[in-house]
C-alpha cells in the first residue's frame, strides 16, 4: 500500500519440516527463483529475508555472479550464528541443552540439519571451525579460494539493513542479527570488534565505511512478529524501498 505499483514476490520454498534441510541445498533452490526475478527486474530489486532466510540470502548473494540488489534487508537473522536452544529446537530435540548441541552439530551427520549449519558454540571454537561448511565460510572465519569472489559479489549490494531487538526471544544472542556474537565468556562482542569485520574478509567493513550498513534495533518485538509489525516496517524498512 505504501508503494503502489511495486511488484512484490514471496517465494514459497522449504516450508515446515523442509526448513530443516541443509542450507546450501536451500540456497540452491532459492537462488534459481531469485535469479529469474532479478533478470526480469532490470532496474534492480530489494531483498527482504527473515530469520534463517537471512542466511539463505547471504549464501545466494555470495554465490550469484551477478546481482542487482539495491537494499538487502535482514529481519532478525542469526548472521553470526546461534547459541541458544529455542522452543523450535526443543520440538525436534525435547531434552537438548545448549552446551551439548555441538555434539550433534559438529560432526558429519549434523550437517543434514539447517540449524547445525549456523550453530556457533563459543566454547567449542576449534570444533566449530573444523566442522563448519556454511556459516564460517560465509563470514570468512575459514579462508577458502572462493572468498575473494564472494566478497566482490557482496559489495555489489547498495544498502545492508540489519533489523533485530532485545526481546526477540529466539535469536541468541539477539545481537547476532546485527553481526555481533558471544566470546568464550559469553560476553557479546559487537560487529565492529569482530575479527572478520576488522580484517574486512567478506566486505562488511567496506560496506560500512561507505555508509551503507544500517542497524535498526527495535524493542518489544517477539521473533514471530518481525515481518508483520507495522512499526518495524515504518521505522526500519519503508525508507529503503525507494
Amino acid at each position: 500500500q505504501t508503494h503502489p505499483g511495486t511488484s512484490v514476490t514471496t517465494i514459497d520454498l522449504y516450508d515446515g519440516l523442509t526448513s530443516l534441510m541443509p542450507l546450501w541445498l536451500q540456497v540452491s533452490g532459492f537462488r534459481t527463483k531469485i535469479k529469474s526475478i532479478m533478470e526480469d527486474a532490470k532496474d534492480g530489486i530489494h531483498l527482504i529475508c527473515f530469520s534463517q532466510g537471512g542466511l539463505v540470502c547471504r549464501g545466494i548473494i555470495a554465490t550469484l555472479r551477478e546481482n542487482n540488489v539495491h537494499s538487502l534487508i535482514f529481519l532478525s537473522s542469526p548472521l553470526s550464528g546461534q547459541y541458544g536452544v529455542t522452543s523450535y529446537l526443543r520440538r525436534l530435540l525435547p531434552n537438548c541443552v545448549t552446551h551439548l548441541v555441538y555434539k550433534l552439530c559438529y560432526n558429519f551427520f549434523g550437517h543434514i540439519f539447517s540449524f547445525c549449519n549456523f550453530w556457533n558454540d563459543p566454547h567449542q571454537r576449534e570444533r566449530y571451525l573444523k566442522s563448519s561448511t556454511f556459516l564460517a565460510l560465509l563470514n570468512g572465519e575459514i579462508y577458502h579460494s572462493k572468498l575473494p569472489e564472494w566478497k566482490k559479489h557482496f559489495l555489489k549490494i547498495k544498502k545492508l539493513v540489519l533489523i533485530g531487538g532485545p526481546d526477540d526471544g529466539v535469536i541468541t544472542p539477539w545481537q547476532s542479527s546485527q553481526f555481533g556474537f558471544f566470546d568464550s565468556n559469553e560476553t557479546v562482542v559487537e560487529m565492529k570488534y569482530q575479527d572478520w569485520y576488522v580484517r574486512d574478509v567478506f566486505g562488511l567493513k567496506t560496506l560500512d565505511s561507505r555508509g551503507d550498513v544500517v542497524q535498526c534495533v527495535v524493542p518489544d518485538v517477539k521473533h514471530v512478529f518481525w515481518h508483520s509489525n507495522f512499526t518495524v516496517y515504518e521505522n526500519c524498512i519503508e525508507k529503503w524501498l525507494t
